[in-house]
């Protein structure tokens, strides 16, 4: 096969990554005629402030390897990003006023932290963050004063397992932290008063417990909390100062369910149901438990945080919306039906994709696996794609990928795999892999195969394995597992030895020992089984890995090392460096990756033509 692609600088697949995406949306909790966007307008990813009632953007931030992620004051008057260098994530927090100006370091006598989850009480007087400072977590809250002044950081929890918070209540009396057990991948919620660091409360069972929303009422100490006691994840309702708690009344719902906001008078929940990895909103009412089905239009709405989508100020709701054949955009939707009511925020020059079909198949011990199937125009088997996402513990839902669109524009088909892992089918599933990483995921992606070839999508001899992140492990364990399956793989921010980026100060080392259920140390042997670089004499197929230098979560030592392994075996390997972390925010860094991949993917390609890999 001939790609059906070229390297234009108008082709079609370059210009899906050159179209701005919305990438957030936050309004100010006090005032909402601010607002900020996180969008890739410029180029790369950066924090805009949003004057609601004009919809002028004005760009606030300029950081060469751009802003995922702001965070604007209750009152609308400054906007708060992490500062990192290189796109290691590891800097300082800096905030800048809405209206543009200097940034200013708030933590400028703290060391350089793995900064995230920075946040504010409703009434503003307070603030926190999570802080990594030499593999230990810290939450650290902060007073703010009526003329914005934000006081010295102070030390609220430290863990060397992994920690999460703070998340206050709307007047900033207490604060909920999320705390690792250890030796799990599970959370408790502990509760603590905010100024005087005092325990009050502390939220255990079976299963994990997450904090969700806090009441948007002054004095009230109620917090929603998601746990998967019952099997999947649902919201109860805590009061973190008596203790009492209660589920929600959603037995008539399958999947897990999310909720979003809660109203500003407190008796509205916005919740999200995310089942075979596709969303319906629904609003639920606390005074008399009952739950309103919203008529909204089909898609994936929001993003995995709370309040990603938004009551505004006219009791209707803000919504990111977005599918796998339309590009992010920000609309708006009746607040008592869900119809839609009107676009906000357009995507600005909008190149509709292939709708993917949601898709279901047998792994190899008959557990039912979700996927997304995009296939080109003709007749098949074609070349084929098998994406495994990152995280692990995230859904891919009907969302809008250049990556995969690409892929379908060159002549591929195209398969996003849900694997054992993934979040949104159950406790069960998710849970499958802990203590045996790389194992059951794999299983599900040979699966994969099997099903495009029943199906004739796939060409048995042309399929390739990709995947970012965690999913670039996934595919160079496939790779070696299952060395005689693949085409080729090619692997982005990956991970080949997991106790090595244990030992390299990984930023998510705490995240991995939950899920390998113990450190290195503990667990050699199932560190090793669980680690590509066990495999990499069975590696048969060539692989392309692209990978950041600057990479706190996947360190570069690992790859360096494999790389090695690989060309002393005389296995073919190529591996590219770019000068960031763990992924780039730079549509142009992007179409390069991309680029890089549809070559490489040509030249493996050609073998099958008679001509030389």
């Amino acid at each position: 096969m001939t790609l059906k692609v070229t390297f234009e600088q108008n082709e079609l697949w370059k210009q899906r990554y050159q179209q701005p995406a919305i990438l957030d949306v936050q309004l100010a909790k006090a005032d909402a005629t601010f607002g900020i966007v996180t969008s890739t307008k410029s180029g790369i990813a950066q924090v805009y402030a949003w004057h609601t009632v004009t919809n002028e953007l004005l760009q606030l931030t300029n950081h060469p390897n751009g802003i995922q992620h702001g965070v604007i004051a209750p009152n609308g008057s400054t906007v708060y990003y992490l500062d990192d260098f290189k796109g290691n994530e590891c800097g300082h927090f800096r905030r800048i006023p809405f209206n543009g100006g200097a940034p200013e370091d708030i933590t400028p006598d703290l060391p350089a932290y793995i900064g995230f989850l920075f946040g504010f009480s409703r009434n503003g007087a307070r603030a926190g963050f999570t802080a990594i400072i030499e593999g230990t977590y810290f939450i650290y809250i902060m007073e703010v004063g009526e003329t914005n002044n934000v006081g010295s950081p102070q030390v609220l929890f430290q863990h060397k397992y992994m920690a999460r918070g703070p998340i206050f209540s709307a007047d900033g009396a207490v604060a909920l932290v999320e705390v690792m057990r250890p030796g799990t991948h599970d959370f408790d919620v502990v509760a603590f008063e905010s100024n005087t660091g005092q325990q009050i409360n502390h939220f255990t069972g079976d299963g994990s417990a997450e904090v969700y929303l806090f009441s948007p009422l002054q004095e009230d100490k109620r917090a929603i909390l998601l746990t998967n006691h019952s099997g999947f994840y649902r919201p109860c309702v805590w009061n973190c100062v008596t203790g009492a708690s209660r589920d929600f009344d959603l037995a008539n719902l399958e999947g897990e369910i999310l909720p979003i906001d809660w109203s500003v008078d407190g008796k509205m929940v916005l919740l999200r149901q995310e089942h075979q990895a596709e969303q319906r909103l629904y609003l639920y009412d606390l005074q008399d438990d009952t739950l309103k089905p919203l008529q909204h239009p089909t898609g994936a709405f929001g993003t995995a945080e709370p309040y990603s989508i938004l009551f505004n100020e006219n009791g209707h709701l803000l919504a990111l919306w977005q599918s796998s054949s339309q590009p992010s955009q920000l609309i708006e939707l009746d607040g008592q039906t869900g119809v839609l009511r009107r676009t906000v925020l357009a995507a600005e020059n909008a190149l509709p994709g292939v709708a993917l079909k949601s898709i279901t198949f047998s792994s190899s011990d008959g557990q039912r696996v979700q996927s997304w199937l995009g296939v080109p125009e003709g007749s098949g088997p074609f070349p084929t794609i098998i994406e495994m996402h990152g995280g692990p513990g995230i859904t891919v839902s009907d969302t809008y990928a250049p990556s995969g669109q690409s892929w379908i524009d060159a002549g591929f088909a195209y398969l996003s795999v849900n694997y054992r892992g993934s979040t949104g089918f159950g406790r069960e599933f998710q849970d499958r892999i802990l203590g045996d990483l790389g194992h059951w995921e794999v299983e599900d992606i040979v699966a994969a195969r099997v099903w495009l070839i029943e199906q004739h999508i796939a060409l048995p001899e042309q399929v390739f394995l990709t995947g970012w992140s965690f999913g670039g492990y996934l595919t160079l364990q496939a790779l070696g597992k299952y060395p005689n399956l693949w085409c080729a793989g090619m692997a982005g921010i990956a991970m080949s030895d997991l106790a090595m980026n244990d030992a390299d100060g990984s930023s998510i080392k705490g995240a991995l020992r939950g899920l390998m259920g113990g450190t290195p140390q503990e667990k050699p042997e199932q560190y090793a089984a669980s680690s590509p670089v066990a495999y990499v004499e069975s590696v048969a197929a060539p692989v392309l890995i692209i990978q950041g230098r600057n990479d706190s979560r996947s360190t570069p030592r690992q790859i360096e090392i494999y790389e090695m392994q690989m060309k002393a075996l005389g296995k073919q390997i190529e591996v590219h460096w770019f000068d960031e972390g763990h992924g780039s925010l730079d549509s142009g860094q992007r179409i390069d990756f991309q680029a890089r991949m549809l070559l490489f993917a040509r030249r493996i390609l050609a073998s099958y033509n008679g001509v030389s890999r």
